[in-house]
């Protein structure tokens, strides 16, 4: 099958040897997104603004590919802290409305740049 990387430069680069996504077939899988702006800075700030940001980042990337927030099928969450969990679940239901798709969210030791979220989505692409 044919994987395609996608690329946007509406959202930050990646910061190693990987790509933003890849679509595959009927999926498009992405690589994890922390609150980097467009330039690469680090949003320093709370888990709102960083959870904001976050999803600035993977509503690009879907864009680019052709998704939306409607078509992701699965998400993983990661947290620096599960006390953010409350915050992070209120910015969530602003980006998938009534849609919930399957998720996993977890607490970690540390996330790339100290960042206090990173989310990473698995969609179905449209036809």
């Amino acid at each position: 099958m044919k994987r395609t990387p996608i690329q946007t430069n509406q959202a930050p680069a990646a910061i190693g040897p990987y790509s933003q996504a890849i679509a595959i077939g009927d999926f498009l899988f992405t690589s994890g997104q922390i609150p980097l702006t467009l330039s690469g800075d680090m949003i320093e700030a709370d888990i709102e603004k960083q959870t904001h940001q976050v999803f600035a980042n993977l509503k690009a990337v879907l864009s680019e590919a052709g998704c939306g927030f409607q078509d992701v099928i699965k998400a993983n969450v990661f947290l620096q802290s599960m006390n953010d969990f409350p915050q992070l679940n209120k910015i969530y239901e602003t980006y998938l409305g009534e849609y919930k798709p399957a998720r996993s969210t977890v607490e970690v030791a540390r996330l790339p740049k100290d960042a206090l979220v990173e989310i990473e989505l698995i969609c179905s692409i449209p036809k």
